[in-house]
């Protein structure tokens, strides 16, 4: 199996808690050789044997055995810095959110196309084992015709919309949220006919923007998606609602949680929901027999998405977050901000 070499621009939390835990799992697939940090001196994260950490960027730039870089800095940054990366002839890929414009966005994908390399969004998210339960109850279709789905993803940070003095379009609660949210929507729904926004700052203008409610239309089904800074208990995460009945979930995948608590994926249990924590399918069937039972949780893997990669890289299968969708994305989330100061 050909082993892809990878070099990663940051040394954050990004970087240690939602990139290596996966990539270090697959070393037939992939090797990490090289981290940028900035400043050496400085890191909350042990560094981890095998691993070359360096505060020159052109050292992995330059280095030829570098064929992928990862990009988790702050998000002002990505759209220079993935072109640095492009320039150096290497595969890019960018944490969320992608871009702040879609201009922005097409350049990068414009630059890959005429070097025939990939640059893509991390769009982990997609397996999240909520969204996966979701997918297997409305494919099973118990449910029958599938007409609204809410999906919510909330907080209690008060403080944080308190002490906010300035707005921030790429650092917004939108761009900073509600990508995960919009692009599991569109990675299984694709494109929406229309969207309907609430985008707000809910302590005035100049302040963070900490709520949205955007609304994304298929033809009859709608698809809610719902987050807040001011909610003491969370709503569920997903409801679904369909012609025969309806699927409730109540909790999140588990993965972000056990890895802030330094659990990872090779430990037995990891990201696996309790059945206290499986959603509730309630329906009635043909014969109008009234049913309620748990559903059992999938397992939610964010290393998928490198499995995925690999495939793309070195066998040729069409990249997992297309170019098209991210540029959906993007477009919604500019004109969803749109309004905010």
């Amino acid at each position: 199996m050909k082993q892809l070499t990878i070099g990663i621009i940051g040394n954050g939390k990004s970087t240690n808690r939602y990139q290596l835990p996966y990539i270090l799992q697959r070393k037939e697939q992939y090797k990490v050789k090289t981290i940028f940090q900035r400043d050496l001196s400085k890191s909350d994260w042990a560094r981890i044997d095998g691993i070359d950490y360096t505060d020159n960027l052109d050292i992995l730039l330059n280095d030829p055995e570098v064929e992928i870089v990862v990009l988790a800095i702050s998000s002002n940054a990505h759209y220079e810095m993935a072109k640095k990366v492009l320039a150096a002839g290497k595969h890019c890929i960018v944490e969320k959110p992608f871009t702040e414009t879609i201009e922005q966005a097409k350049e990068l994908y414009a630059i890959a196309n005429e070097k025939n390399l990939i640059v893509q969004c991390y769009q982990n998210r997609r397996f999240d084992s909520d969204l996966l339960t979701v997918q297997k109850v409305i494919e099973s279709n118990v449910l029958g015709d599938i007409q609204e789905i809410e999906m919510s993803f909330d907080y209690f940070r008060p403080e944080r919309s308190e002490q906010s003095t300035s707005f921030s379009k790429i650092n917004s609660f939108l761009y900073g949220h509600a990508c995960h949210s919009l692009d599991q929507v569109i990675s299984v729904f694709g494109k929406p006919d229309r969207v309907v926004y609430d985008v707000r700052q809910l302590l005035g203008e100049g302040r963070l923007n900490d709520y949205f409610d955007i609304d994304l239309f298929y033809g009859n089904l709608k698809v809610s998606i719902k987050s807040s800074f001011f909610r003491l208990k969370p709503r569920p995460s997903y409801v679904v609602y369909g012609k025969k009945g309806m699927f409730i979930k109540e909790t999140k995948d588990k993965q972000e949680e056990h890895l802030k608590m330094f659990v990872w994926p090779n430990v037995v249990g990891f990201g696996v929901d309790n059945v206290k924590e499986y959603g509730t399918l309630t329906y009635i069937d043909n014969d109008k027999n009234y049913h309620e039972e748990k559903v059992v949780s999938e397992v939610g893997d964010y290393g998928r998405y490198y499995d995925a990669l690999y495939n793309t890289i070195v066998n040729g299968v069409e990249k997992l977050v297309k170019d098209e969708e991210t540029l959906w994305q993007l477009e919604i989330l500019e004109t969803g901000i749109s309004g905010v100061k």
